[in-house]
């Protein structure tokens, strides 16, 4: 029952942060610290503002929604889906803008076991890291590297990590 207020709660912030404009589409492929494959499909919504321009960059961000299949060698697979503001620093440039990004948001996986790790609850923190060019207006790829924990909510909280290939399209 928590698995699915929390899902419920996700997906009402992620439709009262895109409701006023198009979602930009991400696709993701990765592997995780035990040796999952990961495939993760998104949607972004930009941040109206922008803080700190100067002639070397910007501030931003956007809130991302995401869905990640996981899957085991030696488990079952698992599916996770996560809500996240995240911030970016977008350095100028002319056709090819390099970009560094962080975000902290909140994630539920469908099974609390993934390969050999016990992430002792449903719920988890997603923290992020990320860097990539921007090509154009339209275009993206970036590299990211997510962490997943519980923070110690609930034992035991093995944690996991992942580092995926992303590629973006703005509409």
């Amino acid at each position: 029952m928590a698995n699915q207020s929390t899902l419920s709660l996700l997906l009402v912030a992620a439709l009262a942060a895109g409701s006023a404009q198009a979602a930009d589409i991400s696709v993701e492929a990765g592997s995780s610290s035990e040796s999952t494959t990961t495939l993760r499909a998104g949607a972004q919504w930009a941040f109206d503002s922008q803080w700190y321009a100067t002639e070397t960059g910007h501030l931003s961000g956007y809130w991302d929604l995401g869905y990640t299949y996981w899957d085991g060698d030696d488990a079952s697979s698992n599916h996770s889906v996560s809500f996240s503001p995240v911030l970016v620093y977008e350095f100028a440039g002319e056709s090819v803008k390099p970009y560094l990004e962080f975000g902290i948001g909140a994630a539920v996986f469908s099974s609390t076991e993934l390969e050999d790790q016990r992430l002792g609850s449903a719920f988890q923190f997603e923290d992020r890291l990320g860097v990539g060019l921007r090509f154009g207006d339209q275009h993206d790829l970036g590299l990211r590297v997510y962490h997943y924990s519980n923070a110690g909510i609930k034992d035991p909280n093995d944690g996991v990590e992942n580092v995926t290939l992303r590629y973006r399209l703005s509409f």
